[in-house]
């Protein structure tokens, strides 16, 4: 839903409902709030359940002090004024104590968003604010001190994290793409070293040049298709295998022609008709195809049999991305034979090196490649196909994670891999 026409309120419960479905908060912790235009604050209550929250609940506090609501306003109150005192360009504020960035809090480090070129451009700069009482008027000069030096996220020692948008949507993203690079660097940390981008690759992100293809009215095929493709998108950051900015879906319409999914949409509220039709050099009228979409385009250009494609980022696939551990799918029978070998390769520009990459990958041979420090692309005969391949792969990414403290990991035999292979048709 564009939350454009939303009421405060009702933005602060449905925004509030997500975070909190997806365990970013408890029932008691963290808070919201959106600085309305004529100088009041609506901010979500003090001492409300936070899985049960509804409109009624929250509280408007006028420029003048005076309150309207239930309940009194959230007792972090004093640092969401401080900040939007020192930040005018900021609207809306989003407080919560998800669990990987608690465990950077609590180490006293800042999650380093280079490793993803999305995560750095989405999050920005993040600062550190250090300790001092909850809801404590030195907490909110911290913070707002914090937010003052031009940082869009700060990071509160032993306590969780403070994120500002342009509006709620924006600092909800900011807040869910910080959380998700957290939780890949949490797991990435204990495989080795991790690698992050150099300077140059993330200052430079290209997006490419799409014509104008004519209008076209959708047919039957293509409105089923939409419906489809969205409920795959919606699937996929249900799952967790994507989130809100980030991740492409696309499935082709005919020889040259393919669906895909937007640039910075929200992914979750994906309608039909958000989806842009494209070819590999024209769009939509209008419309603003992913970053992968040339990618997807080049693959389904190579390969005629390639009816769906996927580039992702979730997380205990992306751990191995990040670091030089070995992703070892001949340890279980469903991963080899959904994933073949899934091999990882150098970090590419998914825009300036798609031919390269379109090149690696078939539906035979290499149906997933991993891409350093950028993520997972998965193809497909069909969108089931290609969304059972990601889900698998990162089901298979978090039992190895899984099986490190354990021990050493067994593979399979030659012999068993073997017998697989005759046994499902892969000679």
């Amino acid at each position: 839903m564009d939350s454009s026409w939303l009421h405060p309120r009702d933005e602060l419960v449905a925004t509030m409902a997500r975070i909190y479905r997806y365990r970013m908060t408890t029932t008691s912790g963290g808070n919201l709030s959106i600085l309305d235009p004529d100088g009041s604050i609506w901010i979500t209550p003090s001492r409300v359940d936070k899985g049960g929250l509804t409109p009624r609940d929250v509280v408007r506090v006028r420029p003048d002090g005076t309150r309207e609501g239930l309940h009194p306003p959230s007792s972090e109150f004093p640092f969401h004024q401080a900040i939007y005192r020192r930040r005018p360009d900021l609207r809306a504020i989003v407080h919560a104590h998800p669990g990987a960035l608690v465990a950077f809090s609590i180490c006293r480090k800042l999650p380093d968003t280079r490793v993803q070129a999305h995560a750095f451009a989405v999050c920005g700069r993040i600062a550190y604010a250090p300790y001092a009482c909850p809801g404590s008027q030195e907490l909110g000069d911290r913070i707002a001190e914090a937010f003052a030096t031009g940082a869009d996220c700060v990071m509160l020692e032993n306590h969780g994290v403070v994120i500002g948008g342009t509006d709620l949507r924006d600092a909800f993203q900011r807040f869910e793409t910080l959380e998700f690079v957290a939780q890949t660097l949490v797991k990435a940390a204990g495989m080795g070293r991790v690698r992050p981008l150099p300077a140059a690759v993330l200052e430079h992100q290209p997006v490419p040049e799409y014509g104008v293809l004519p209008p076209a009215a959708p047919g039957n095929r293509e409105k089923e298709l939409r419906t489809q493709l969205c409920e795959f998108v919606h699937r996929c950051y249900q799952q967790r295998l994507m989130i809100s900015t980030a991740g492409a879906i696309s499935a082709r319409l005919d020889a040259h022609e393919f669906l895909v999914t937007p640039r910075r949409r929200d992914r979750l509220e994906l309608t039909p008709s958000g989806l842009v039709r494209a070819t590999l050099k024209a769009c939509e009228a209008g419309r603003q195809p992913s970053r992968a979409a040339r990618l997807h385009a080049l693959i389904y250009a190579s390969h005629p049999d390639v009816g769906a494609v996927i580039s992702a980022q979730p997380a205990h696939a992306s751990a191995y991305c990040m670091t030089d551990a070995d992703f070892i799918t001949r340890t279980i029978p469903e991963s080899y034979l959904v994933l073949g070998d899934a091999p990882r390769v150098p970090f590419a520009c998914i825009v300036e090196d798609a031919a390269e990459l379109a090149a690696l990958v078939s539906l035979k041979k290499c149906p997933v490649l991993l891409i350093e420090n950028e993520g997972a692309l998965v193809i497909g005969k069909t969108l089931l196909e290609a969304f059972d391949r990601l889900e698998v792969l990162e089901a298979t990414a978090e039992a190895l994670t899984m099986s490190r403290p354990l021990g050493p990991l067994v593979p399979m035999p030659d012999a068993a891999l073997a017998e697989l292979r005759k046994a499902f048709g892969m000679e």
